[in-house]
C-alpha cells in the first residue's frame, strides 16, 4: 500500500477515536448535570407553596419560635407536601410536648405579626385546607379531645382572650368529623378565672357534643366533613364586625356574624343554655365587658394548633383530654396517631392601611410591644 495513503488512514482512525472519547464525556457531563437539576429533587419549602411568610411568625409543636418562616422546613412539625390535588404546606403537631406561653397544648401555628383593633379594622383572612389526623386517644367525655383548631383571631391585651377559634373535631371510628368555631367571651372584672366559650356548628356538631363515656362516642354528623376532605373560611374582620363564611364542596355555604365591641354576654341571664351545661359544672360562670374586645390588639393565627393533651379529665372536663403522649416522645406519638396535622391549599390575609398605622407588634423576643396612643 502507498505509504503516503497508509499514513492518511492512521491520520483519519486516530480522530475517529479521539472524537468519540470527547463524545461521550460531554454526554457523562450532560447526564450528571441534568440529574443535579432533575425536577423534583429540589427542596419545596412552605414558602414556595404559600408566599405570605413575611407577615408571620412560626411557632412548632415542640414550643420553639422560629421567626418568619421563608425558605423554612421542619420535618417533624411544618414542611410541603404533594399530592394529586397539587401541593401543600403541612402543620404538624403532637398531643404532648413542650408548649409555648400559657397553654397546656401543643401548635404548629402561624401569628400574625401586624395587630389590628376591631372597631378600626377592615382584615382579612382566608384558606383552604384539609385535616389529615386529630388524635386517636382521649376521653370522650372531654369536649376538646379529638379536635384541632385551624384559624384563629387573639387577643394580645387584657387578658389575651380568644373571640375566634375555628376546630375540626372526629370520634375514632367515624368516617366524618365536625367543623365549628367559638367566641370567647372577654371577662368582665379583674379576673379571668370564669370566662368561657360559646360554640357554633357549620357542618356537624358543636363542642359540647361529647360521649357519654370516656370511650363511647355520639352519633357520627350526617353532613361532617371526612379527614383529607377540602373546606375553605373566610374571616372578614370590618368595623367592629367579625364576618365568617365557611365553603366546602358538596355541602351548604354557611356564613355568620359576630360583633366583637358590644357584647350580648354582659349580664347573667345572657347566658347560653350550652354554657350553662359545659362551662357552669367547672366554675366558669362568668360575664363579659359591655365592650367586649373595643381597644384591644388583636391578630389572626393559622395553623394547627392540637387540642388534646395528656392532662387529666379531674383537672378540668372540658379542656385536660388524658390522651397519650408517650412521655413527650413526638415520634412515638406519631407512629400511634397521637398527633394532629393539617394541610393548606391556600391562605392569604390583607391588612388595611388605617389599621396598620395604629398598631402593635412582636419585637426579636417575641414580645408583644403595644402601640404609642
Amino acid at each position: 500500500m502507498n505509504k503516503h495513503l497508509l499514513t492518511s488512514l492512521l491520520a483519519i482512525l486516530i480522530f475517529a477515536f479521539f472524537s468519540s472519547l470527547m463524545s461521550c464525556s460531554s454526554a457523562a457531563e450532560k447526564s450528571t448535570e441534568n440529574a443535579q437539576v432533575a425536577p423534583g429533587n429540589e427542596t419545596v419549602f412552605p414558602s414556595d407553596v404559600i408566599s405570605f411568610f413575611d407577615q408571620w411568625r412560626l411557632i412548632l409543636g415542640d414550643g420553639s419560635n422560629v421567626g418568619v418562616a421563608n425558605n423554612y422546613e421542619n420535618k417533624d412539625y411544618f414542611y410541603s407536601a404533594e399530592d394529586e390535588a397539587g401541593k401543600w404546606v403541612v402543620f404538624k403537631a403532637p398531643n404532648g410536648g413542650n408548649t409555648h406561653g400559657s397553654s397546656n397544648n401543643t401548635r404548629t401555628e402561624l401569628a400574625q405579626e401586624k395587630k389590628f383593633y376591631p372597631k378600626q379594622a377592615d382584615d382579612k383572612l382566608s384558606a383552604t385546607l384539609k385535616v389529615m389526623n386529630v388524635s386517636a386517644t382521649g376521653d370522650a367525655r372531654v369536649a376538646a379531645t379529638h379536635s384541632v383548631v385551624v384559624g384563629q383571631i387573639h387577643s394580645a391585651d387584657g387578658f389575651e382572650n380568644e373571640p375566634l377559634k375555628i376546630f375540626y373535631k372526629k370520634f375514632p371510628g367515624h368516617s366524618k368529623g365536625s367543623v365549628f368555631w367559638h367566641y370567647e367571651i372577654n371577662t368582665a372584672g379583674d379576673s379571668n378565672d370564669k370566662r368561657w366559650d360559646f360554640s357554633t356548628a357549620v357542618w356537624g356538631h358543636d363542642f359540647s357534643v361529647v360521649g357519654a363515656t370516656s370511650d363511647t362516642y355520639p352519633e357520627e354528623p350526617s353532613d361532617g366533613i371526612e379527614l383529607g376532605e377540602e373546606f375553605s373560611y373566610e374571616v372578614v374582620m370590618k368595623d367592629g364586625v367579625m364576618h365568617l363564611t365557611f365553603s366546602s364542596e358538596g355541602h351548604e355555604t354557611k356564613t355568620y356574624t359576630k360583633n366583637l365591641i358590644t357584647s350580648e354576654y354582659a349580664n347573667a341571664g345572657d347566658m347560653p343554655e350550652q354554657v350553662k351545661n359545659l362551662f357552669v359544672p367547672i366554675g366558669q360562670d362568668g360575664v363579659e365587658r359591655p365592650g367586649a374586645y373595643t381597644g384591644e390588639g388583636c391578630f389572626f393565627k393559622l395553623g394547627c394548633y392540637n387540642q388534646t393533651n395528656g392532662k387529666s379529665p379531674e383537672l378540668n372536663q372540658v379542656w385536660c383530654s388524658g390522651a397519650e403522649t408517650h412521655g413527650g416522645d413526638v415520634q412515638a406519638q406519631y407512629a400511634d396517631g397521637n398527633y394532629a396535622e393539617v394541610w393548606f391549599k391556600t391562605a392569604s390575609i390583607s391588612v388595611s392601611d388605617a389599621a396598620v398605622s395604629n398598631q402593635g407588634y412582636f419585637d426579636s423576643n417575641d414580645d408583644y410591644q403595644k402601640p404609642v396612643k
